[in-house]
């Protein structure tokens, strides 16, 4: 059996972990960031973050309806949150995904590991700059907040 690729992306925010660990658990402000790409427009946001709930967040992107869709496997604020993930082409091949917030300085690092299917090797480029796209937009949805 082959190992999964992880993927780790890093970002630092200003402000303190608590406050980004609960933009990240955020429903109402999760269309913001999560899986939104400059030019897409959101249509369907259902985010239910507890442990064994899950989220569907679909984004039109010109023709293309983009679809994700997630499991919450564990949360502990502030530290931590997994879930399992996966799109729709994929909906019985669901990857793991850790997300962890530590202290640095007045503000904190956030730092996403996604382990991916062998099978999606090939994508841990794409991946990686999509997870750095949606970190830099929770950078940005935070910093209009401050």
């Amino acid at each position: 059996m082959t190992a999964p690729v992880e993927i780790r992306v890093e970002k630092r925010f200003r402000q303190p972990r608590e406050r980004v660990f609960d933009a990240f658990l955020d429903p109402s402000r999760v269309g913001e960031w999560l899986f939104h790409t400059p030019d897409g427009v959101m249509e369907r946001i259902d985010y239910d973050p507890r442990p064994g709930a899950s989220f569907a967040i679909f984004e039109r992107r010109g023709a293309d309806l983009a679809r994700h869709f997630g499991r919450f496997v564990e949360i502990e604020r502030p530290d931590r949150v997994v879930f399992d993930f996966w799109v729709d082409e994929a909906p019985d091949e669901p990857t793991r995904v850790t997300v962890t917030f530590a202290t640095e300085g007045e503000g904190c690092v956030v730092t996403l590991a996604h382990d991916l299917a062998p099978a999606w090797a090939s994508y841990a480029e794409r991946t990686t700059e999509g997870w750095t796209m949606i970190l830099d937009g929770l950078a940005r949805t935070m910093d209009r907040r401050t």
